[in-house]
This record gives C-alpha cells, structure tokens and sequence, in this order.
C-alpha cells in the first residue's frame, strides 16, 4: 500500500463517506424487519403487519422530489450540508415519534409516523448521494462509494440485529429512541465538513431543475443502452439472493447455523468486498472494475449450485456465503460508483435518484418468479440459470465501456 493510497483511504473525505452511509444505513430496517418483530409481539395480524411494507415506497420514488434539492439552497451551510442538516434532524424527530406511538392499539398512527420516517430517510439518501458526487473527484469515486456502501451496512446491522438484541433487553420504544440517537453521528459529520464546490451551477428555476436532469440525461449517447446495463448489472445477484435462505433450510441447515454463519461470514466478507473492491477501483478504474466483479458475481452464484450438489456441508456453506459476499461487496461498489459517474453536478441529487431507483426496479421484478422457478427446475438449475441471467450485463460493458471513456475525454 503506497504513501498515495494511505493517505487517500485515511483523508476526511473518506471518512465522511463512510460515516454518511452510517447514517443512511440506520433507518433502513427501522421500518422494515425491527418495526415487524414490534408489531408481532404486539399482536398485530400478518396481513395489517403486510401492508406495512408500503410504507417504504419513498425509497422507490425518491426521483419525484429530488428536484428540490437541486433547486433550491437554505440560508445556511450551502447547497447540500443546509439541506442535510434539515433532514437528519427532522429524521430523528420522526423515529422518536415512531418510538412513542403503540402498534397494538393505534397501527395506522404507527404507519403514519413510519412513513414519515422513510421520507425524510430518502431525502437524506438523496442529498448524501449528491454530497458524494460532488465532494470526491472521479477517480477517488470508487473508494469513496465503498467506504459509503460499508457505512450503509454497519449502520443496517447495528438497526436490525443490535436492535433486535436490544429489544430484548429494553422496551421497543427504548430501542427507538437508541436508534435515533445514533443518529447524531450523521449530524455531527454534516456540522463539520465541508460544503463541496459549486463547478456547474444551479438550476435557474423549478421547470429547469425538474425537467433538464431527465433532458440532460437522455439526450446523452447510448441513454437508454446505460440504463438497461444499470438494470441488468447485478440481476442475476439478485435473483440469488432472494431465495437463498429457502435454498439452505431446504439443504437441512438449521436456523442457528444459518444465522451464525451468514452473519459472521457473510457480513466480515461483504465488508472485505467492499473495501477491497474500492482499493481495486482506485487501481485500475471503474470499467475494468466492472468487468472483473461482474465475472466473479456470476462464479460466485455458481457456488449455489455446487452446494445444492454437495448437500449440507458446514464448510461448503461457509466458503459459498464468504466467497459470494466477497463478490457482491465488489461488485456493489464498482455499481455504485459508475451509477455516480454519470450524473450531471448541476442535477446531482435529482439525477442519482433516478439511476438509484432503476437499480430497485430488478430486485422486484426479479424476485417474483424466483420461488417458481426454484420449484419447477430444481436448487442447483435454478442457481445456473441465475448465472446465465447475468450473462447480458456483461454483454453490454464493451459498448458502456466506450460510452465511459468518450464521456471522460
């Protein structure tokens, strides 16, 4: 690791990506998993505690109100740290709302005050994602969304797990209150770095901040061509990961040895991938990046299929989570980087939004007819077929490729 490197991978930019992508991570799963085992154990019926999963549409729809934030700029700390400060602190008083209401008597009063919460999550999402553009140059990109995508998940762990060992120790409404505290990490990082240089401007009016990110964007060479790459990227990931809990209690692994090894192997292996993969990018770029990761998803979803032939192995299942987590964790980090690569600085938030909602888009879609499929064609097929399912991703990388170098001259 040359002095270059050190120095980069320890600067104050790097550490407020990853601290940022703490702050996003943290409310991901307060209104997901944690506010579903609340709600159980308050006795809320399956089908109310379903249709909470709505509540979660603002991450999907985020693009609608991005606009704002490239429109406008508050009185104070500038054009994304103002706008910042204002969500994380409403954020913090929602999920204290959230702590205090009651899901066993008063459901929609729970739902009214999660929404709020997914909300002003996704606002955050949004102005974090711009700061990131626009504060790191492009070849610092790679590590910088790494470290994000890291944050992202150490915040999403200590939420759905520690939350959930916590609430067996303190009340849910406690858990809530915890949780919103933590928050203040966020905060603190926002009051103390730096607003990032206006090089584009702003746009000059609402009409031009709503309608010239999606002008500017699809009037580019091969627009559509670099959507359909981010929607099929990580598709075949996806499609695997949807049913690999079924896939290893199908195999007679138990619960705990579940539990146990994907989150000791799987969490430390998507961390390392994540890192890893940004060390990498700053090595050799972002398309080459691509092309590496983007092989080593497919190999690793094959890994499915070899377990499904060897049976229940402990080892197997170890090696399979470590290596396919690995994978991921690179091959989320070149993703993410190259998703923030295309965007305008001037339509910044507004932009990324757009891309980072067609990235859900396949994680729906592609789920629904997984559990079928499975059924129909048997584990070790349906894992093979996952990796076939990658295979038009990286078909389209040598025309992304040249689209990413004709764009950087």
């Amino acid at each position: 690791m040359d002095a270059r490197f050190h120095r980069l991978l320890f600067s104050p930019r790097m550490l407020v990506a990853f601290l940022m992508g703490f702050a996003c991570g943290v409310p991901l799963l307060l209104t997901s998993s944690l506010l579903q085992a609340w709600m159980t154990e308050q006795g809320v019926d399956l089908s109310t505690i379903g249709l909470f999963s709505l509540v979660g549409l603002p991450y999907t729809l985020k693009f609608l109100w991005a606009p704002v934030f490239d429109r406008f700029t508050l009185p104070f700390f500038g054009r994304r740290r103002g706008w910042l400060l204002v969500m994380q602190l409403v954020l913090i008083v929602a999920l204290v709302c959230l702590g205090l209401t009651d899901p066993g008597h008063t459901p929609w009063l729970v739902a009214f005050a999660a929404f709020f919460v997914t909300f002003f999550s996704a606002s955050q999402d949004i102005v974090v994602d711009a700061y990131r553009r626009e504060d790191l140059h492009d070849n610092q990109l790679g590590l910088g969304s790494s470290l994000y995508v890291n944050g992202y998940r150490v915040g999403m762990l200590l939420a759905g797990s520690g939350g959930l060992i916590l609430a067996d120790h303190y009340t849910f409404a406690w858990v809530y209150l915890l949780m919103a505290a933590s928050l203040l990490v966020g905060v603190v990082t926002t009051l103390i770095c730096r607003e990032p240089a206006l090089t584009k401007g702003t746009p000059k009016n609402f009409q031009e901040a709503v309608l010239h990110p999606f002008v500017d964007y699809f009037t580019r060479d091969r627009a559509l061509l670099l959507l359909l790459f981010i929607l099929l990227y990580k598709i075949g990931d996806q499609m695997a990961s949807t049913m690999t809990t079924p896939f290893y209690l199908s195999l007679g692994f138990s619960k705990t040895q579940i539990g146990a090894v994907a989150k000791m192997f799987g969490f430390w292996a998507t961390l390392a991938g994540g890192l890893l993969g940004g060390i990498i990018l700053l090595r050799i770029g972002i398309i080459r990046s691509l092309w590496c990761f983007g092989i080593l998803q497919a190999v690793s979803t094959l890994g499915f299929s070899l377990l499904a032939l060897l049976g229940p192995s402990l080892p197997g299942l170890a090696a399979v989570i470590a290596f396919e987590n690995l994978c991921g964790g690179m091959g989320t980090a070149a993703y993410v980087a190259y998703m923030a690569s295309l965007t305008n600085k001037k339509f910044t938030a507004t932009q990324y939004a757009l891309l980072s909602s067609c990235m859900g888009i396949p994680r729906v879609l592609a789920a629904a007819p997984t559990g079928w499929m499975a059924e129909s064609m048997g584990w070790a097929i349906f894992f093979l077929v996952c990796t076939v399912v990658a295979l038009p991703g990286l078909l389209l990388l040598p025309m992304v490729g040249a689209q990413y170098h004709q764009d950087s001259q």
